[in-house]
C-alpha cells in the first residue's frame, strides 16, 4: 500500500510522506547541534544526502501552501477531539511499527528500506553511541504517528515543520507567505506574538499544530521521561529549536529540555544509509526494550 500524491488527489500532493523529509535535508544540511553524523553507513559523505534540486519542488510547495493554509486554531482542536481519545485501536508497539509498513516509500532515493528499517536505523545509531535506553526508544517510537496517513488524514496533516497555533506564526517557517491564506492570518486576537497564551506559559500550555509528533506524545506522554516526550512532540518544531522563535511562550522547564530536542535532531534527519538492518536479528531486542517502558497493548 502507497500512501502517496495523485493528481487527482489534491490533498496529498507529495509522492510519499518521505519527499518532506528530503526536502527539511535540504534545509538543514547539518544537524542541530552542529556535530558530524551522516548515519550507519560511514563511507557514506554528508553531501550524497543532498542530491535534490536547489529549489523545492512543485509537490512539496503545494504541500506546505495546503499544511500553511489548513492549520488553524479551529483545525487543531478538532483535531484534537477526533484523535485524543486515543480510540481507534489498540496495537503493540512492534505492531504499530508493522501497521507503519503498509506505507511504502516510492520517491527516496537514499535508501529503499521499510519504514520500520527507517526507525531501526535511527534508534540502531543511537544505541551505538551509547545513551540511554529510554533515548533509543524514543528514536525507534518517533515516526510511529504517522500511521494517521493510515486513518485517514492527509500528508500535511501528518508531516510537516510543526508550530504553535494561536498567535502569531514566525517568519522563520518555511515559506512563511503561505500563512496569508490561512483564515488565522485575519484575526487580529490570534496575530499578536502571546495571541491566546501568556508569556512564560510553557509549551505545554500551547497547542501545536497537527501531526505525527503530537499524535505519538499523546500516544506515549505516560510512559517516558521528560527528556524523550520532548523529542517526541517537537523534533519537527524547526523554527524554535533550530531558530530560535516562540522563546516568549516557553517556560524554565522548555529552555531546559531544548538541549534534548537538540540532541535528537542529529538522528532524526541524518541516519539514512543504503544499509538494511537486520529486523528479525534486531526484534528480541527491541520487544523487551518495549515492555521494559510499555504495557503490551497501547490506545492509538
Amino acid at each position: 500500500m502507497t500512501i502517496s500524491g495523485k493528481p487527482t488527489d489534491p490533498q496529498n500532493p507529495l509522492g510519499d510522506l518521505e519527499e518532506w523529509d528530503d526536502f527539511v535535508k535540504e534545509r538543514y544540511p547539518e544537524p542541530a547541534d552542529a556535530q558530524s553524523l551522516v548515519g550507519t553507513n560511514s563511507d557514506k559523505k554528508k553531501k550524497e544526502f543532498r542530491n535534490y534540486e536547489a529549489d523545492a519542488r512543485p509537490s512539496v510547495r503545494e504541500f506546505y501552501r495546503l499544511n500553511h493554509q489548513g492549520q488553524t486554531l479551529g483545525f487543531v482542536r478538532q483535531k484534537r477531539d477526533e484523535f485524543l481519545g486515543l480510540n481507534r485501536r489498540e496495537m503493540s508497539v512492534w505492531e504499530a511499527a508493522e501497521f507503519l509498513n503498509k506505507v511504502v516509500d516510492d520517491s527516496d532515493p537514499d535508501t529503499d528500506l521499510s519504514q520500520l528499517a527507517h526507525l531501526l536505523q535511527t534508534s540502531e545509531q543511537i544505541r551505538s553511541e551509547g545513551h540511554p535506553r529510554w533515548f533509543i526508544l524514543a528514536g525507534f517510537i518517533h515516526d510511529l504517528g504517522k500511521v494517521l496517513c493510515l486513518f485517514g488524514e492527509p500528508q500535511w496533516a501528518v508531516v510537516g515543520d510543526t508550530f504553535p497555533v494561536g498567535c502569531a506564526f514566525s517568519d522563520k517557517i518555511v515559506f512563511p507567505q503561505f500563512f496569508d491564506d490561512n483564515p488565522d492570518k485575519q484575526n487580529a486576537e490570534l496575530q499578536t506574538p502571546l495571541g491566546i497564551y501568556e508569556e512564560g506559559c510553557g509549551l505545554d500550555n500551547v497547542l501545536m499544530s497537527w501531526g505525527h509528533d503530537e499524535y505519538i506524545y499523546h500516544v506515549a506522554k505516560d510512559y517516558l521521561p521528560i527528556e524523550a516526550l520532548y523529542m517526541l512532540r517537537y523534533h519537527s518544531c524547526y523554527s524554535w529549536f533550530r531558530d530560535n522563535e516562540y522563546g516568549h511562550l516557553t517556560n524554565e522547564q522548555d529552555r531546559e529540555m531544548l538541549k534534548w530536542v537538540r540532541k535528537f535532531n542529529r538522528y532524526d534527519l541524518y541516519t539514512k544509509s543504503a544499509e538494511t538492518p537486520d529486523v528479525e536479528a534486531l526484534r528480541p531486542f527491541y520487544e523487551d526494550l518495549i515492555a521494559e517502558f510499555f504495557p503490551p497493548k497501547l490506545r492509538w
